[in-house]
């Protein structure tokens, strides 16, 4: 069974910076995909970034391009989000879920499931 936890949130100022970590675990197959979404307060969903296992692509949503890297450590049994120059606008929780694949120019959040426990990110004015 895939499992998924997410840690690493927190309270930051503008311009700061915050490290989410997605611990993974269970996955019997090669081809899948690690992706990170966020929920703000009333608006909907958004697929961040992903990652994929197959060929190490990223994926990264406009709005977060240039400012948010995501990685795997050697083994895949973490993916981080390391997310600099934050802005109040990237406040929301922040969730990692898994997926049969995403490629540089797309991710399939429709296909993503096994959602770990979010994490609060606080980004302050």
């Amino acid at each position: 069974e895939v499992q998924l936890v997410a840690s690493g949130g927190g309270l930051v100022q503008a311009g700061g910076s915050l490290r989410l970590s997605c611990a993974a675990s269970g996955f019997t197959f090669d081809d899948y995909a690690i992706g990170w979404f966020r929920q703000a307060p009333g608006k909907a969903r958004e697929g961040v970034s992903c990652i994929s296992h197959s060929d190490g692509s990223t994926y990264y949503a406009d709005s977060v391009k240039g400012r948010f890297t995501i990685a795997s450590d050697d083994a895949w049994n973490t993916v981080y989000l390391q997310m600099n120059n934050l802005k109040p606008e990237d406040t929301a929780v922040y969730y990692c879920a898994a997926g049969s694949w995403c490629s540089g120019s797309h991710y399939p959040e429709m296909t993503f499931g096994s959602w770990g426990r979010g994490t609060q990110d606080t980004v302050s004015s």
